[in-house]
């Protein structure tokens, strides 16, 4: 399952940053996406802003504000996942709406308690 975490950044003290940890810890494949510059955890942030083409995403996890996210209404549904997870802070009624008209299932939810709990493939 790849996982594309959406607002990567290598600040130690962020809750994107602790999410690409716990993915690699519990052996997800990841990719980073953001503005910052950098790598987590052997991998180089890829610069969303210029909508790179990524194979097989399963999940989107989101780490940007609903007002960050219009910008990338487009390129995240042309990457056809099959799931968006909006963490704590990230919910937006309008792209859960246009997800759900492309058949992506939304989950409002912390990746980190999911990927604890253990129910992070479940949706």
């Amino acid at each position: 399952m790849k996982v594309a975490i959406i607002g990567a950044t290598p600040n130690q003290s962020r809750y994107a940053y602790f999410a690409a940890e716990m993915l690699h810890q519990y052996g997800y494949d990841f990719v980073p996406l953001g503005i910052k510059s950098g790598e987590v955890f052997g991998k180089e942030i890829i610069d969303i802003r210029t909508y790179p083409k990524i194979e097989d995403i399963d999940t989107f996890t989101l780490y940007i504000g609903p007002n960050h996210q219009p910008d990338y209404y487009d390129y995240i549904l042309s990457q056809k996942p099959n799931r968006i997870i909006f963490n704590p802070g990230t919910e937006n009624t309008e792209l859960v709406t246009l997800a759900k008209e492309h058949g992506i299932v939304t989950q409002e939810a912390c990746t980190l308690v999911m990927l604890r709990l253990g129910n992070f493939k479940e949706y």
